[in-house]
């Protein structure tokens, strides 16, 4: 069984009927609408923060769930949906999972507003339902995404990123949505506000252990639907090449900045880069960085009795550093 099928395991009947719900949470009376978001759910992604409320949920209440925790699910899915289809618009993109983008086939302006819908809806749904508590955790979270964005972008202009500014930036872009996503399923079954706050750091852990290992592909060549070097040809400083910029000469420094700066479209010199990096103790540095990262998250899992709940998020942490995509 695939370790992301044998996640769902102790969840299989809660994941179903969130599955209908998100649908219908979906439906409107604009029939290009409709035809967008049907596209969209129909290609849906593995579910992964999903099942982190529910597996939260279950494991903190010794297997209890409300209504708000679908809808929590609900809300979590409608931002990171948004999310997606204006990531697409901002990178230019026009494949999403193996697919044509929304902004591909219906273009741009199109796809902003799908986007701005998936976001109205996902805030609505906990206005309507007064579930306050989720909407600040889930707004906190689109907040924190969107000021990571920014700070990139800035970054990237001067290749000016140091560690701090590198682990601040993937906390803010990738792990505060996970810590939502456990927080949000900690808080729908009314957990204390220590608990959820608990659970929303392993949430943020196993977000930037999950951004570490992305950011680790670029410097390996499994085949995992993202070319070598990726990374590098779009001017992102990733923890592997800032660690080799801190740890060589002034002349080997002037060198990879340059190739990253004005020579990122030849192939060879982003080949050369990746090999100095690799060679400079990068990738060792990186790998011990994601795994202090995981272990830190099983000793909050450690503070839980045992459950096939907990025992599916041991799973879930362990695919996060040992996927091959």
């Amino acid at each position: 069984m695939k370790p992301v099928e044998l996640i769902k395991q102790p969840i299989l009947k809660e994941m179903e009927l969130f599955e209908s719900k998100f649908k219908e949470s979906m439906i409107t009376k604009v029939p290009l609408l409709n035809r967008i978001t049907h596209y969209i759910v129909r290609r849906k992604g593995k579910q992964m923060r999903p099942m982190f409320v529910f597996l939260v949920a279950k494991m903190v209440s010794g297997g209890r769930f409300e209504e708000r925790t679908y809808r929590g699910a609900s809300i979590i899915e409608l931002i990171h949906t948004a999310t997606l289809v204006h990531d697409d618009v901002v990178d230019d993109s026009n494949r999403r999972r193996g697919f044509f983008s929304v902004n591909a086939l219906w273009k741009n302006k199109i796809a902003v507003l799908v986007g701005d819908f998936l976001l109205s809806k996902g805030l609505l749904l906990s206005i309507d339902n007064n579930d306050f508590d989720i909407l600040k955790l889930i707004s906190v979270a689109v907040r924190e995404m969107s000021e990571g964005e920014l700070l990139q972008i800035e970054k990237a202009r001067r290749l000016d990123i140091t560690e701090d500014i590198y682990f601040e930036i993937i906390r803010q872009k990738t792990a505060t949505l996970i810590a939502a996503c456990c927080g949000i399923g900690a808080a729908s079954v009314e957990s204390s506000a220590e608990e959820i706050e608990k659970m929303r750091k392993f949430g943020e852990l196993i977000g930037l252990a999950f951004q570490i290992k992305d950011d680790l592909f670029d410097y390996t060549d499994a085949h995992i639907g993202k070319p070598t070097g990726i990374d590098i040809k779009e001017q992102k400083m990733t923890l592997p090449l800032i660690y080799a910029l801190n740890n060589c000469s002034d002349k080997e420094k002037k060198w990879l900045i340059n190739s990253v700066k004005n020579h990122n479209k030849n192939k060879q010199r982003v080949k050369e880069v990746i090999e100095f990096v690799k060679a400079s103790g990068g990738i060792e540095y990186t790998t011990e960085q994601m795994k202090n990262y995981q272990s830190q998250a099983f000793e909050i899992l450690n503070s839980y009795p045992d459950s096939k709940y907990k025992e599916s998020l041991v799973t879930m942490v362990n695919y996060v550093v040992d996927r091959k995509i």
